[in-house]
């Protein structure tokens, strides 16, 4: 299927790495150009090498999207070199431990981070971003938040993650009739190239091995194993093309199912 996707532009923001890298070599490999986002420049500079091989044009843009200067000046470069985005993905927001923290232990200042960092980062990018779209009169959003949305097992993480389906929604009802069209996708544990260092400490939070916690996490999706980077990044591209706009305003999970859950 050809996704319809050659010659647009995207900016993907937390690209240096993980899901959002992942997601860039898929935009690139269905011939898209790139402005890949991230705050550390080194690791940002090794991605639009690796991106980049793909033939399309990719650039990198250092930029903390917790700031909203730094927000306002990537949106101009990508407007300077490419003339306005047409997608955005949002990714630039760490992982959940996925480990609840007693109440006693929760810390204002960690959840005021959180949301700092994921739902007002993606916000300010989706506010730079969109008028150029509504210009083209076409566009998409793809917010990546995560599983916790519908699970109770980190109280931070939930509350982040559930509030950017919500924000998505509305850019979606807004938005839509200006051809532009928002999603979320859920993303449950996924593998990355971080996934060993992870897992290893997650483990030791658990108080358990790492085997252990593979198995346990396998056992809790219903394909029988976690999915890979490049798997959640293959439906966020397709979300990202012509072809997904029957899909507008929707959370699409991608952790390869959850047993015994029905959502309808």
């Amino acid at each position: 299927m050809d996704l319809g996707l050659r010659g647009k532009c995207a900016v993907v923001t937390g690209a240096n790495r993980g899901i959002g890298l992942a997601v860039a070599e898929v935009l690139a490999a269905e011939g898209t150009d790139l402005a890949l986002v991230a705050r550390d420049p080194e690791t940002l500079a090794a991605a639009v090498e690796s991106v980049g091989r793909h033939g399309t044009k990719v650039i990198a843009v250092p930029a903390d999207t917790t700031d909203d200067a730094a927000v306002a000046a990537m949106a101009e470069r990508v407007s300077t070199e490419f003339g306005a985005a047409d997608i955005l993905v949002n990714c630039a927001a760490p992982a959940s431990s996925g480990v609840r923290t007693p109440l006693d232990d929760l810390r204002d200042e960690d959840l005021r981070t959180e949301i700092e960092t994921k739902v007002l980062g993606y916000l300010r990018c989706a506010r730079a971003l969109a008028p150029g779209m509504r210009e083209r009169g076409w566009g998409r959003i793809v917010n990546v938040s995560g599983l916790n949305a519908r699970i109770a097992a980190s109280t931070f993480g939930s509350i982040r993650n559930v509030a950017v389906a919500a924000m998505t929604k509305n850019l979606a009802d807004e938005l839509g009739p200006q051809g532009i069209t928002a999603t979320v996708v859920h993303p449950g544990y996924t593998v990355t190239e971080r996934t060993p260092e992870k897992f290893a400490e997650i483990a030791a939070m658990r108080g358990i091995s790492v085997a252990e916690l593979e198995k346990s996490l396998a056992a809790g999706v219903s394909i029988g194993r976690l999915v890979t980077a490049a798997e959640v990044a293959d439906v966020v591209a397709f979300l990202a093309s012509p072809r997904s706009v029957a899909i507008n305003g929707d959370a699409i999970a991608v952790g390869g199912g959850v047993p015994g859950q029905i959502y309808y």
